[in-house]
């Protein structure tokens, strides 16, 4: 009887597995089925089936969000199983050469942010390669390649001034970052949060409040972004960051508010002359993800993979 049973259970369709982890990883129908590459009532319609196969409601909806039910808390841990499983499955015929270990390097913003999910998805389609990532400046970041201690890097660069070789993969704007009804943007002298030397946004700002003869002090100093938010947050300093950096608790501020503006600048890439077929794949993948930014308003923490 139980064997019986076992022979005629219906099979799970990776599709709707996709579709099904899209909407728990993003917490949006519409968002969802952007990913997935279908219209929001086909997705609809993907989860009312799977929900109808299953005897169970996988999400609870309302007029803002979606969560997962406790069967969908399960159930996706399942389905992100069986899709690695075929991605890898699949991966191992048709392309069993593409295995090997890249390095790959990235600035703290980039690395922080971005990389995860870009490395995540890029798993799924090529199982076999690992990826070890360094984080580091940019200009390190460059020499690591030169001198081939890196594979490939990505890396920032001012505005206009994208190293060669490199190529420019994404133009972002450099803002002030100041705390939201804050301060810190008014006193005198104005107390700034930098990086370290070698950091195109550190050089970019203090030249530009040179220039425009702002009185300014080095109050806060932190090799890390998210030191950088900290003080902003604690409204101790104001701090140059990519305005996708920008929180719901932070304000951008310009020369309304007495700074200098800083323009925009450059996220690029960099490959090892001698990469072979993993790392050229890896920035293959990275080039088709950030031509996607750069195509849709940038919201760097829901990359569009």
């Amino acid at each position: 009887m139980n064997l019986l049973m076992r022979q005629t259970l219906p099979l799970l369709e990776l599709d709707i597995l996709k579709t099904f982890v899209a909407i728990a990883e993003t917490g949006n129908f519409t968002t969802a089925a952007e990913t997935v590459h279908r219209t929001p009532s086909a997705v609809s319609m993907q989860i009312k089936k799977l929900e109808e196969l299953l005897g169970c409601s996988l999400f609870r909806r309302d007029a803002r969000s979606v969560v997962l039910t406790h069967h969908g808390e399960v159930l996706l841990s399942y389905a992100r199983r069986l899709i690695a499983l075929s991605n890898e499955a699949v991966s191992r015929f048709m392309m069993p050469e593409m295995n090997g270990v890249v390095r790959l390097g990235a600035p703290d913003d980039v690395g922080e942010l971005i990389l995860p999910e870009v490395l995540k998805r890029f798993a799924e389609s090529y199982p076999s390669i690992a990826v070890n990532v360094s984080i580091e400046n940019s200009a390190n970041l460059r020499r690591a390649v030169a001198e081939r201690r890196l594979d490939l890097a990505i890396f920032n660069a001012t505005d206009g001034t994208i190293p060669v070789p490199g190529e420019i993969l994404l133009k972002e704007q450099l803002v002030w970052a100041g705390k939201n009804c804050g301060n810190a943007h008014l006193k005198t002298p104005l107390p700034v949060s930098v990086w370290e030397e070698g950091c195109i946004w550190r050089a970019k700002a203090l030249e530009e409040l040179s220039r425009s003869g702002r009185d300014f002090r080095v109050a806060y100093f932190c090799a890390h972004h998210m030191g950088q938010r900290a003080a902003i947050r604690a409204d101790l300093a104001v701090a140059p960051l990519a305005r996708f950096l920008i929180g719901d608790d932070m304000v951008a501020l310009g020369e309304k508010d007495g700074l200098p503006d800083l323009g925009h600048y450059h996220i690029g890439l960099v490959v090892n002359d001698e990469a072979e077929a993993p790392a050229q794949a890896v920035a293959d993948y990275i080039r088709t993800v950030f031509a996607r930014m750069e195509r849709r308003p940038m919201d760097m923490l829901q990359v569009a993979c």
